[in-house]
């Protein structure tokens, strides 16, 4: 569940911090005070798209901190990913500078969005209005009726989907077999000519590098020479005797040294130093000498190195950038050459192993119907009677599989229709249901997959829209009953819902900024009163809120 709730510069929110408690937690506010923003905060902790248009006027970034209290397998989730759960609480923030720059943590450790909307997504769920437009749409219906399957359903449909890719795999590849049989000979002998060029040229990863360097001295032999002699001259002085090399020098100033020590042993140490200068430029000069008497020109080899290049050079072209591509690239090649010889390549088999492949798409596809068929009315039922009680008593809400070709989603496609009466056709959701005929189905679905959902926390933004009086009792009296197992927070417009809440959170915006707070006792009734359009001055107005409260309690008590 979420525990607190830290908001910085976000819309019209300078800061807040919001303590969450158990059960039903109600927000309300008057229109424009920010309760939207509450429910952005949140979203983005869920890992959603960063938009810099949230950052507060005047401000260079917004900030987001929620700590969450968690289970055992969401604390390895965290753990697998970098993260800390102290506690059982895990600390979530996010981010959002105006340049559009987003950071999101998780458990004090940096991590992409996309991990908390792995990980904290799954412990939150968020219903809005638009969850209500998609609820119209037939993968929404679908995944709604799949999920009321739990895990067992969920094991049919990954059974099916893996049937399904693997006949996919081999219709595609019957279908490379049935092309052009002389474009698949043209396609082998060009592998094979390929390999053979490549295998004889036999290039070596860094090849590449060596010849450039060997080229460069050959080109430049001469100024090597002139450079190289001249150092040797500095390191062993001239033939002529005209002065004396470094070499030399140092060997005359070790002898002095030595000579020294005689009078001082201080001066041992520099002459233990000068001994291996003495030894270090002898073997430089050595080496030098011996460079110098190899490099000679060989144009035949330079010669030899430039054709070497242009056959390399020729050979990477259109296959690969470098050798080491180039030789990953031949890997693949033979790889091809194989598949294309191979006795798989023969149309006829891979036809009758995809007529197989077919029929388990088919046998699976069977078990997923009979399923769905089942859950289907299952869900049908728990929703009506739910509907029922949300003053739609003549209502009923139908759900049909009707076959269909196999698809990635199985055989039938899935429609909701409702039938508001007895008297009136059952039409899909999105031909005419209402907003508030919209808004009770959702909620009555969600009382029912709220047995099945794994999620810790529901929250409900404003669904109770378009609807009032006894309904949005009935209502309120359904969140509280889904709050008895997990945590609900409901933005509300309607008193008779705030009225069940366990915990009473306001938004009110004052001077252009806005603050979060509990209220309870008569500011509680103050504010329901304000709610139902009363005078919070009026002692029959809190009258009227005092009864809305206390008929609240009657009845979840009840």
């Amino acid at each position: 569940m979420i525990e607190s709730l830290d908001i910085s510069h976000l819309g019209v929110i300078e800061s807040a911090h919001v303590d969450f408690g158990e059960g039903l937690i109600v927000v309300t506010g008057e229109t424009g005070a920010g309760k939207t923003m509450v429910l952005s905060s949140l979203q983005l902790l869920l890992g959603a798209r960063a938009d810099a248009a949230l950052v507060r006027s005047g401000a260079d970034h917004l900030s987001v901190d929620g700590i969450f209290s968690v289970n055992e397998e969401v604390a390895a989730r965290v753990e697998e990913a970098g993260g800390l759960v102290e506690g059982g609480e895990l600390i979530v923030g996010r981010s959002v500078r105006t340049a559009g720059r987003s950071r999101a943590h998780l458990g004090s450790r940096p991590v992409p969005a996309s991990v908390l909307t792995d990980i904290v997504g799954s412990m939150v769920t968020i219903h809005g209005q638009s969850d209500q437009i998609r609820l119209t749409g037939e993968a929404a219906q679908r995944r709604a009726l799949d999920q009321f399957g739990g895990e067992e359903h969920a094991a049919l449909l990954g059974e099916y989907r893996a049937a399904f890719r693997h006949a996919v795999e081999v219709k595609h590849r019957l279908d490379s077999l049935r092309g052009d049989a002389s474009e698949r000979a043209e396609e082998l002998e060009d592998l094979r000519a390929a390999i053979k060029q490549i295998e004889e040229l036999d290039p070596a990863i860094g090849e590449e590098e060596d010849l450039v360097r060997e080229a460069a001295r050959l080109t430049n032999v001469e100024d090597l020479r002139a450079l190289v002699g001249v150092t040797l001259s500095f390191l062993k002085g001239d033939d002529r005797g005209d002065f004396t090399g470094a070499v030399e020098a140092t060997r005359h100033a070790y002898a002095q040294l030595d000579d020294a020590a005689r009078f001082d042993e201080a001066v041992a140490e520099f002459v233990g130093r000068a001994r291996n200068q003495v030894l270090e430029l002898e073997a430089l000069a050595d080496d030098v000498s011996a460079y110098l008497s190899r490099l000679d020109a060989d144009p035949e080899r330079l010669a030899q190195i430039h054709a070497r290049r242009a056959a390399i050079k020729d050979v990477l072209r259109g296959r690969a950038a470098d050798i080491e591509g180039l030789l990953a690239w031949a890997d693949e090649a033979r790889s091809r050459v194989e598949e294309l010889s191979s006795p798989g390549s023969d149309p006829a088999a891979v036809e009758r192993e995809l007529v197989a492949a077919q029929e388990r798409v088919l046998e699976c596809g069977r078990r997923v119907t009979q399923a769905r068929v089942r859950l289907a009315g299952q869900l049908a039922e728990g929703v009506n009677e739910e509907l029922h009680a949300l003053s739609m008593p003549d209502a009923t809400l139908h759900i049909d599989c009707e076959p269909t070709k196999p698809t990635s989603n199985g055989c039938e496609t899935i429609v909701f229709r409702l039938q508001p009466h007895p008297h009136a056709p059952a039409r899909p959701l999105g031909q005419g249901a209402s907003g508030g005929e919209l808004s009770r189905v959702m909620l009555a679905l969600e009382l029912m997959l709220g047995r099945t959902e794994a999620s810790s926390t529901f929250i409900f933004d404003e669904i109770d829209a378009g609807i009032g009086g006894q309904t949005a009792t009935e209502v309120g009296a359904r969140l509280k009953r889904l709050a008895q197992s997990r945590q609900v927070i409901v933005v509300t417009h309607l008193a008779q819902v705030a009225a069940f809440g366990d915990q009473h959170l306001v938004i009110e915006k004052n001077d252009g900024t806005t603050k979060v707070h509990e209220v309870s006792g008569a500011n509680r009734e103050a504010e329901l009163t304000r709610m139902m359009g009363g005078d919070p001055h009026s002692a029959a107005a809190r009258r009227h809120a005092s009864q809305v409260l206390a008929s609240a309690v009657s009845q979840s008590q009840g």
